[in-house]
């Protein structure tokens, strides 16, 4: 059997990321701070991204014998590990700022709708853009109409999870529910 290690680690992955937006828009209302209250959750994620992204990775190069080439990057490496970052946060970013509005509107469930658009959304962005980096060998001609269609779903999914997800009970409900409660 191969090396199946990376399962894990994808799983810790989505685990993580699944979780994400649901703590992050918690820790942005468990702020209490309505003016400020998402750029102060943001700064503590910052702080962690700090934590795990530059802290660990040193202890890590040093427990390996690197520390002699700390500070030895290739520009390409460089350039595209940065833009990378920035996309990541600049996206995390975005993140807080939509789960903030759609609060401030007082919308049912933010984070359902924020992470299932960014969740279906952000695979199809991903595999068009790697598929201009990175072509198939044969010509874009060699791709199954499945994989158009996989694009399709994710996009569809993304929209009917958002559109239908459990969220705040009709009125009639909600009178149904409170009648059962004072009887």
């Amino acid at each position: 059997m191969r090396n199946m290690t990376w399962i894990l680690f994808l799983l810790i992955t989505v685990l993580c990321w699944g979780l994400y937006g649901i703590f992050l828009h918690k820790g942005s209302v468990g702020m209490a701070d309505k003016e400020l209250g998402r750029y102060k959750a943001f700064l503590l994620v910052g702080i962690a991204y700090f934590v795990v992204a530059v802290v660990a990775p040193w202890i890590m190069i040093v427990m390996k014998g690197g520390s002699g080439k700390f500070w030895q990057y290739p520009g390409a490496g460089v350039k595209w590990s940065f833009i990378a970052g920035v996309l990541g946060a600049v996206g995390a970013f975005g993140v807080l700022l939509s789960l903030g509005a759609l609060f401030s509107i007082k919308a049912a469930n933010p984070p359902a709708i924020v992470m299932s658009l960014v969740f279906g959304l952000a695979p199809v962005v991903n595999a068009v853009i790697a598929l201009g980096m990175h072509p198939p060998e044969g010509g874009y001609g060699v791709i199954k109409p499945q994989f158009y269609l996989g694009l399709l779903c994710a996009a569809l999914g993304a929209f009917l999870v958002m559109k239908f997800k459990p969220g705040e009970a009709p009125p009639a409900a909600k009178k149904n529910a409170a009648a059962k409660v004072a009887e």
